[in-house]
């Protein structure tokens, strides 16, 4: 037994919800162990396959030795953000995964429904349990007002979600009285857990801010970028500088006046919205084959649907569902950003704008073909199970960006507007780098970071509300787009000048390779000795 495969078979069942969304379904009657122990052991022990890790010697097959190096970025990973606790400063950390793996179990069906049942009346009561640990781990001096208050808001939808829309999808009449009953008792504790956050907002007195340190650790050690906060800062702003003299080129003056008139032509109603994006999702997966850009998985489909009631408070734009990747399924979920129950006129409107029908052809590229959802059902295929446990946002983020830039190449934007708005996303991109590194590593306020976005890009006052509370709880993560997309082009680009492959070859390699480290990932492509069509 290699040391990998004895990490994952200490890693999977002390991490049942992440067993779970990969499809080992005998992980699915638990949440795991939330208590200030449990995360403490889980710390320990993190530590000690560090060690294990670190004085083994390296593998010497080349695909082992990424297996390899990948665990051990994971670790490093985890031995930086033991200084920064999240379970000690974040409620997310016991509230929205609760939600999204239940919901999962359901949206994929794995198993026959009375086990589901049987599964989510497990998990249901342990979720009083869950609660009670955070208000138990919580600590007023590390938690800031503004993290608990933006997991207050996904808190808020829990009571529906698990009286309603859970049970909703089971057919069994017994079985689906059985559900709403459990959820009541776990939503009565979920109200429980809202009233006590709403009073520890006022009195916790901790910093969002990361500090360029941990930052820079980050990016070099688990990112296995070349590079720390500083320089990243710095490749944002020279993206965006470039970037802003090509959307002003194609505007022909200010872009962002022109970027705001495509709002105006936009979907009349949400039901339209889902219309919409279901039409450019087939478009851009037609457009593919016919470019045969990618090898398709076998079996692989992308059903887009409206996006799950307790997600709605989180997301204005198009999301992604993946299928379980250790399991035959290949089907993916394209999620629509409806609003919440009870939104305004106003509120459906302005989610109707930032999903305008130009910006929709971009948007699917990125979340479908080929982003997300190709990208996770053909590296699905991938025979290595460690690179389906453990995905960067870097490599995945940008690929799905990556792609959108690829499409452009291709042709596959027609009219000014879809250009616009592809530059449109890419200068959004960049200025969340900004943003995320001024925010963290300098001295830029909340307030001053949301008049940036309304700005120097173009978001609404209420929509960069809601970015800069993502970006204040989710440090390195919005920086990961265009730098991913940047260090795949230059990979790309590297790849197509040694005569290695095709670009078709090239997206199925580092694509099917997984969701590596992009300095791992770069090494598969341009390092990996043998076939250059890589696992398949």
């Amino acid at each position: 037994m290699t040391l990998v495969t004895s990490f994952l078979d200490w890693y999977l069942p002390a991490h049942p919800m992440t067993a779970s969304y990969l499809g080992l379904t005998e992980h699915d009657n638990t949440l795991g162990d939330h208590s200030e122990a449990g995360f403490l052991a889980r710390e320990r022990a993190h530590a000690e396959w560090l060690t294990r890790f670190t004085d083994a010697a390296a593998p010497t097959e080349f695909s082992d030795l990424i297996d390899h190096e990948l665990v051990l970025a994971h670790l490093r990973g985890q031995r930086a953000r033991a200084d920064w606790p999240a379970w000690r400063r974040d409620p997310a950390v016991y509230v929205g995964e609760m939600l999204s793996v239940l919901h999962a179990s359901f949206q994929h069906r794995l198993r026959p429904e009375p086990e589901l049942v049987a599964s989510a009346l497990s998990r249901l009561a342990e979720l009083p349990g869950v609660y009670a640990a955070c208000r138990a781990n919580l600590d007023a001096e590390l938690a800031s007002p503004l993290i608990v208050r933006r997991a207050l808001d996904q808190l808020r939808t829990t009571r529906q979600f698990l009286t309603a829309v859970l049970p909703g999808g089971v057919e069994n009449e017994k079985d689906r009285a059985r559900l709403v009953e459990a959820g009541e008792k776990a939503a009565d504790a979920a109200d429980a857990l809202a009233a006590y956050l709403d009073e520890f907002a006022n009195r916790a007195t901790g910093d969002w801010r990361m500090g360029e340190k941990l930052y820079s650790t980050l990016l070099t050690e688990y990112e296995l970028l070349g590079y720390g906060a500083s320089e990243l800062h710095a490749r944002g702003e020279a993206a965006y500088a470039e970037l802003h003299a090509e959307a002003t080129e194609l505007a022909g003056g200010d872009w962002r006046a022109a970027v705001r008139a495509l709002q105006d032509n936009h979907p009349p109603t949400l039901d339209a919205l889902l219309e919409a994006v279901t039409e450019e999702t087939e478009r851009a997966r037609r457009f593919l084959r016919e470019r045969d850009l990618v090898t398709f998985a076998e079996g692989e489909e992308c059903r887009v649907v409206p996006t799950p009631t307790f997600l709605r408070p989180l997301f204005a734009v198009p999301a992604y569902m993946p299928s379980p990747a250790m399991t035959a399924s290949r089907i993916g979920h394209h999620l629509v950003p409806f609003t919440p129950d009870g939104a305004t006129p106003e509120q459906v409107e302005q989610r109707l704008r930032t999903n305008a029908y130009d910006h929709l052809r971009a948007m699917a590229v990125h979340e479908a073909y080929p982003g997300h959802h190709w990208h996770f059902s053909w590296h699905a295929g991938n025979p290595r199970p460690v690179r389906k446990v453990f995905r960067t946002s870097y490599f995945a983020e940008g690929w799905a960006l990556y792609a959108e830039r690829m499409m452009r190449e291709q042709g596959y934007y027609e009219t000014t507007g879809q250009l616009l708005a592809h530059l449109d996303f890419r200068l959004f991109r960049a200025a969340r780098i900004i943003v995320d590194t001024e925010l963290h590593c300098g001295d830029m306020t909340v307030a001053q970071a949301e008049e940036f976005m309304t700005t120097r890009y173009t978001h609404t006052a209420g929509t960069a509300k809601v970015e800069v509370s993502r970006y204040c709880a989710w440090p390195t993560q919005a920086p990961s787009y265009l730098t991913g997309a940047l260090e795949i082009e230059a990979t790309r680009d590297e790849f197509l000048a040694r005569g290695l492959g095709t670009l078709k070859s090239f997206h199925d390699r580092i694509a099917g390779s997984g969701a590596l480290p992009l300095g791992l990932a770069r090494r598969v492509v341009l390092e990996q000795p043998g076939e250059q069509a890589g696992w398949r």
